[in-house]
């Protein structure tokens, strides 16, 4: 067998292939062997019927199809293996010759990972966001989410309901003395101040004791979700159960040696400072966020709708994700919004598109810089994503796939291309107004 390469544009090959004459034959009597029982021939028992005799009745063509098939999948990866190339899509094929006794001839073009030819990427000038100093308000936010962590419920038995109190309750709702629909709970957990139930509601519960009962006058809003209850009067008849308070722990050293620190000096030094990285890794992202996208710009390429494709399914999978790490289902959500999942992946296409220009573009850049990672490169981003699934390096290398080896070697390598872009570029801070239209724009977006 013979092949033939041949690159026609900047993202499609064409391989031409010419078999042996014996060889088709061999996959032609494969095929007649595979086929014969299925094929009626008058005067022959099922599976019994002479291939010759079957090609007069129903053509001599009757097993050519049957017999590429067999034939062009290793014929295929032979020729993909052999020309080193990185196919992006089904081959379409266009048969030339074929019959008994004959070469057969046959070319298969397919769409290949485009040719990018790179534009600036060295000595860029980006403007992005002034880098955030974290400020005290952010400092004590943090230091609010361990106090509540260590935060203790008590039952109140002593005064009545207070804001910020949470309840159990029962409830019983009627409009014009008529039980709704919903309108009914024992054992409901509410807590006061949240404005989790109708306007009204949580503020006349403020004063009721324990095992007191009251009715509660409330109005539905206007645009309620419930339209048969819209703008109407209610009454819920109301039974508190029991009532708990939420006590936090004093912020001193006690609290600092809880959270393994000797002083709370110590331990509030600590939360500003990893607050503070938090943010320069933000900023040092942002600014890798920023000379990619100027690069890719830079750049041209044609990209095969199917590559486009591909990323997409992965975009819409994450999204997928996303909807049931929420507690959403995808079939929900789409008949919540009126839209069909296809309509809903054209809105995601133009981010699909932007990943596969950026990988496309870093991989060129990559080539162009000859990079490679070295052992120390990798087992950075060995050590970066154990921290992130809180193990340890060892343990964490110990368990490493060689497909995941060879994930954290990409990595390694896209850092230094994001390095050596980083290494010659003027970042000048966004001005006020421009931030402010930036952040403007994504919120519009989004």
């Amino acid at each position: 067998m013979s092949t033939n390469f041949e690159k026609i544009s900047s993202n499609k090959v064409k391989l031409t292939f010419v078999v042996p004459a014996e060889d088709f034959d061999k996959a032609l009597n494969q095929a007649y062997l595979k086929d014969r029982s299925k094929i009626n021939v008058p005067g022959f028992r099922k599976g019994k019927a002479p291939r010759a005799v079957i090609e007069r009745m129903y053509g001599e063509g009757v097993f050519y199809d049957d017999a590429l098939d067999a034939i062009f999948p290793a014929l295929y990866a032979e020729a993909i293996k052999e020309h080193n190339i990185d196919v992006v899509d089904r081959p379409q094929v266009d048969v030339q010759e074929i019959g008994a006794g004959k070469e057969l001839k046959f070319t298969a073009e397919v769409f290949v990972r485009p040719d990018v030819t790179l534009g600036e990427y060295k000595n860029l000038t980006v403007e992005v966001e002034p880098k955030e100093v974290v400020t005290e308000d952010e400092i004590q936010a943090r230091i609010s989410q361990d106090q509540q962590k260590g935060a203790r419920t008590i039952d109140v038995t002593d005064r009545g309901v207070d804001y910020t109190d949470t309840v159990n309750l029962d409830y019983a709702g009627s409009v014009d003395g008529v039980p709704f629909e919903g309108g009914t709970a024992q054992g409901q957990t509410l807590k006061i101040g949240s404005g989790a139930f109708i306007p009204g509601f949580e503020e006349q519960m403020v004063g009721m004791t324990v095992g007191e009962e009251k009715d509660l006058t409330v109005t539905f809003p206007e645009k309620y979700h419930a339209e048969n209850l819209a703008g109407k009067n209610a009454v819920f008849h109301v039974k508190v159960n029991s009532i708990t308070k939420t006590e936090l722990p004093e912020l001193d050293d006690d609290f600092a040696q809880d959270n393994g620190f000797d002083t709370f000096d110590a331990y509030k030094a600590d939360v500003a400072k990893k607050l503070q990285e938090i943010a320069d890794t933000n900023y040092d992202v942002e600014i890798e966020n920023a000379l990619i996208e100027k690069a890719v710009a830079n750049a041209q390429m044609d990209i095969p709708a199917a590559m486009i494709d591909d990323q997409l399914n992965y975009v819409m999978r994450d999204v997928e994700y996303s909807m049931m790490r929420q507690g959403l289902r995808m079939e929900d959500y789409l008949k919540y919004t009126g839209q069909t999942r296809e309509q809903m992946a054209q809105q995601y296409r133009g981010e699909a598109e932007n990943r596969v220009k950026i990988q496309l573009v870093l991989e060129a850049i990559r080539k162009a810089e000859n990079i490679e990672p070295t052992a120390e490169d990798i087992d950075e981003q060995s050590a970066k994503q154990a921290k992130r699934a809180g193990q340890e390096v060892e343990a964490f290398k110990a368990n490493l796939t060689d497909e995941h080896k060879a994930y954290l070697s990409d990595l390694a390598a896209i850092q230094k291309v994001c390095d050596l872009m980083k290494a010659g570029a003027t970042v000048v801070d966004k001005k006020p107004e421009e931030a402010a239209e930036t952040a403007e724009e994504t919120k519009t977006e989004e």
